[in-house]
C-alpha cells in the first residue's frame, strides 16, 4: 500500500464516492479530468461513468500504485504532476472532479473556474465550501464567493463527515458543484474587475467609502449610494454595476 504523503486524506466511504461520481457525470461522459485521484477510490467510480479518465497526481508514488492498479484499463491515463502547473485544456473539454488537498483547495478553483468545463465537482473543507456558495448579506459572503460567482453557478451538494476519510482530518467536509454561469456579466477586463472587487474586501468590515475613497476620490465614491455598506452586503451584479461607472 503507498504511504500517506503530502497530509492527504483519503476519501474511502462509497456512498460519497458513488455520489461525487454521479454529480461530476450525471449522464455518460467522453473525458473527466480527476485531481488527486490519491489511491483511487473516485477513479475507480468515474471510470464506470466516462470513456476516459485524466488522473492528475502529484505524488509519484501514489501515481505508480495507481498505474498498477488500473494496469489493464486503457480508459485511464495517469498524469505524474503537479495540477497547478499543468494545462487542464490539453486534453479538450471535459468534466472536472476531485478531492481536493485542504491547503491548495482555492489556487486550484481559481484555475478551474477559468476552464471552459461543463461541470466540476470539488470536495473540500466545510468550511471553505460555504465561502463558496455564500450569498451576499450572509457571514460568509466574501471575496472568494463573488470570484467564483462571476464565473459559475455554484451549489453546496452535501456535507461529509471525517469517519468518511482516511485517516479522518479534524474538520467537516462538503461537495460543490460548479457550472458555467447561465448570465454572464457585461464588465470587459474580467481580471481588472476582480481587482476592483478585492479593493472592496481589502478591510471587510469596513465601508466601501473606507475601501475605495483614497484610490478613486472622496467626492467620487462619496456620491454612490453604496459609499456607505460593506462589501459583504453588496451582490455581484451591484459590484458590476459600480466597476462600469468608473469606466
Amino acid at each position: 500500500m503507498p504511504r500517506q504523503r503530502l497530509g492527504q486524506h483519503f476519501l474511502i466511504k462509497g456512498s460519497v464516492l458513488e455520489r461525487i461520481a454521479a454529480a461530476a457525470c450525471p449522464t455518460r461522459a467522453d473525458l473527466v479530468v480527476e485531481i488527486g485521484p490519491g489511491r483511487g477510490a473516485l477513479t475507480e467510480k468515474l471510470l464506470k461513468r466516462a470513456a476516459r479518465v485524466i488522473a492528475i497526481e502529484l505524488d509519484p508514488y501514489l501515481a505508480e500504485h495507481l498505474r498498477r492498479r488500473f494496469a489493464a484499463e486503457p480508459r485511464l491515463e495517469v498524469v505524474q504532476a503537479d495540477v497547478l502547473a499543468t494545462d487542464l485544456a490539453q486534453w479538450g473539454r471535459a468534466a472536472v472532479a476531485g478531492n481536493l488537498p485542504y491547503y491548495i483547495t482555492s489556487p486550484i478553483l481559481e484555475k478551474t473556474l477559468r476552464l471552459d468545463v461543463p461541470r466540476a465537482v470539488f470536495l473540500m473543507q466545510k468550511e471553505v465550501a460555504e465561502r463558496v456558495v455564500a450569498v451576499p448579506g450572509t457571514s460568509a459572503y466574501g471575496f472568494l464567493s463573488a470570484h467564483t460567482a462571476l464565473f459559475a453557478d455554484a451549489r453546496l451538494l452535501f456535507a461529509v463527515r471525517p469517519a468518511a476519510f482516511h485517516p479522518p482530518p479534524k474538520v467537516d467536509s462538503a461537495a460543490v458543484l460548479l457550472e458555467p454561469r447561465r448570465h454572464p456579466l457585461e464588465i470587459g477586463d474580467g481580471e481588472a474587475f476582480l481587482r476592483f472587487i478585492g479593493q472592496c474586501f481589502s478591510h471587510k468590515r469596513k465601508t466601501i467609502r473606507n475601501n475605495l475613497a483614497a484610490i478613486y476620490g472622496k467626492e467620487t465614491i462619496d456620491a454612490w449610494p453604496e459609499a456607505g455598506l460593506r462589501a459583504e452586503q453588496i451582490s455581484l451584479d451591484r459590484f458590476a454595476e459600480m466597476y462600469r461607472r468608473l469606466s
